[in-house]
């Protein structure tokens, strides 16, 4: 197996556990994440089980940071073979909720953190896969895996209504198809993940209440209740690897059943 290097924007949550699979692989990494004390922690962790990491800091909602972010991981290793654009917040707090509760800026805030990243990482990423060869030559390009939501598919409304969250992972379906159709033919591959309420923190505030835990049992009875974080990293770890390699344009729902209860 060739070691690849992989981006992951990401410090904790689902981005965290994909890199810790991914580092058990043999694989490179490269962090990049706003907080520096998580980014430094999973730094030392994955450093621990042997692979070779590097990172930089940086709020990706700055169009600064991620086209330095790339330049810095291609400085170190050379290239970029996989990208996990993960990034991406709850802002319930900021405002978002229901249409009509939606505040602008709650709005805005969640479509610049959840949906602007995503396609400038995207771009940012793409720009450096066309630049380089392939590995071998029945080798890919690259792969890109977006991280969407199952709620861009499958609607909640008692206890899951945030109509930002919900357009921002739409429209991150909509940019994965479009992408992957037109980057076919320079054989990158585009996938997303949309998973449902998985352990992480983001979703510990739903995790805690009575009310939520009750409708996850039945709406995800495939594990009973909230998905373990290594589920939903072990299907990423599949789409960001060669076991993937005749997929693009697809969205891979992470759900428990959600989609069926």
């Amino acid at each position: 197996m060739i070691p690849r290097i992989y981006l992951i924007t990401a410090s904790t949550g689902i981005g965290a556990e994909t890199a810790r699979q991914l580092a058990t692989l043999g694989h490179r990494l490269f962090i990049v994440s706003r907080n520096p004390v998580n980014v430094n922690n999973l730094v030392d962790e994955l450093r621990g089980l042997g692979a070779e990491v590097e990172s930089a800091y940086g709020d990706l909602t700055d169009p600064n940071v991620g086209p330095l972010a790339v330049s810095k991981c291609v400085d170190c290793f050379g290239r970029i073979d996989g990208l996990y654009n993960v990034a991406g917040i709850s802002a319930r707090k900021f405002g978002d909720g229901p249409l009509h509760e939606c505040t602008e800026k709650g709005w805005q805030k969640v479509l610049d953190t959840n949906l602007t990243t995503q396609y400038r990482m995207c771009r940012e990423v793409l720009r450096q896969m066309l630049s380089q060869e392939p590995h071998s030559e029945n080798a890919q390009r690259g792969v890109i895996l977006n991280m969407a939501s199952i709620l861009g598919i499958h609607p909640e409304p008692k206890n899951f209504s945030a109509i930002g969250y919900a357009a921002a992972k739409g429209a991150i379906l909509s940019m994965t198809r479009a992408s992957a159709a037109f980057y076919a033919e320079q054989r990158i591959r585009i996938n997303a993940i949309a998973p449902a309420l998985v352990q992480t923190p983001m979703s510990a505030r739903a995790s805690e209440s009575p009310e939520v835990l009750s409708f996850i049992s039945k709406k995800q009875p495939l594990v009973g209740g909230v998905i373990p974080v290594t589920d939903a990293a072990s299907v990423s770890v599949f789409l960001l690897s060669d076991a993937s390699r005749a997929m693009t344009g697809e969205v891979l729902e992470v759900d428990a059943g959600w989609n069926l209860c």
